[in-house]
């Protein structure tokens, strides 16, 4: 295991973080793994002892991601890649607007993406081939109903991503961004509306893992719901908000027709 590629990979527990965990670690990388929760992230590192470590925690609190990342140098010594995946999704409501939503969302989503950015480079500096990813959104693309804190951070982060791949190209460290569209996880089965091209976490997590070697600058899925999402956001925006009110209908629909059940 000594020439395996070694990875920190946060939102570990569940969802697509959970299954790209199974996928790396099938394919012989080194995994870092960090969550919220601790347990299924101690259950991968019983079935891969060689290969898994376990620094669980909360990736908002800023002095718990420099203890990992100093946990990672003194272990590890370095790291090939970070995989920064560990996100939230909360959905406004317009009538009754919570601004400490928004600040939840891009705390879990933005912020400590940064923190670990912050925690993570030093260690990529002295790595093979530095690879720095993040999993935004494909809502980035065209703006939706409730989704204002959601995406909003997501956007946020690919921003951050998007501006650092120029400023760290001169390092050598590549910087891509993901991009899914709709997967069944934990989280989105919370969701009270349809999801068009839904994909499963191992399938988002196979399609993510075979392309990570390649250090695209974008990695986006599935791709006819990603040109749809960029064929809608060309529109002039007085079509884009007429769509926006149609489908805020088709949701508020959905939801009666759920709470009258």
């Amino acid at each position: 295991m000594s020439g395996a590629r070694r990875i920190w990979l946060t939102g570990a527990s569940s969802g697509i973080g959970a299954a790209l965990a199974e996928q790396l670690l099938a394919d012989g990388m080194r995994l870092v793994l960090s969550a919220r929760r601790v347990e299924p992230l101690q259950a991968l590192a019983a079935r891969y002892p060689e290969q898994v470590l376990v620094l669980a925690g909360d990736l908002s609190d800023p002095a718990q991601v420099r203890e990992i990342g100093e946990q990672i140098g003194q272990q590890w010594g370095a790291l090939d890649g970070a995989i920064l995946n560990a996100g939230t999704c909360e959905y406004i409501d317009a009538q009754h607007f919570e601004a400490a939503m928004v600040e939840r969302v891009l705390r879990a989503n933005l912020l400590s993406a940064a923190y670990c950015i912050e925690a993570a480079l030093p260690l990529l500096r002295t790595g093979e081939k530095p690879h720095l990813v993040g999993v935004a959104s494909s809502v980035t693309f065209l703006p939706l109903p409730r989704a204002e804190a959601y995406g909003a951070s997501k956007a946020g982060l690919r921003y951050l991503l998007q501006a650092l791949r120029i400023d760290l190209a001169a390092e050598g460290i590549d910087v891509t961004v993901v991009s899914p569209g709709f997967v069944d996880t934990p989280l989105t089965q919370q969701n009270d509306f349809a999801m068009p091209m839904s994909w499963s976490a191992e399938k988002a997590a196979r399609h993510i893992a075979k392309r990570l070697e390649k250090r695209p600058s974008e990695i986006a899925f599935p791709g006819p719901f990603i040109s749809i999402l960029k064929l809608l956001a060309s529109l002039p925006m007085h079509l884009q908000l007429a769509l926006g009110k149609r489908i805020a209908r088709s949701e508020q629909n959905t939801t009666d027709s759920k709470d009258a059940r």
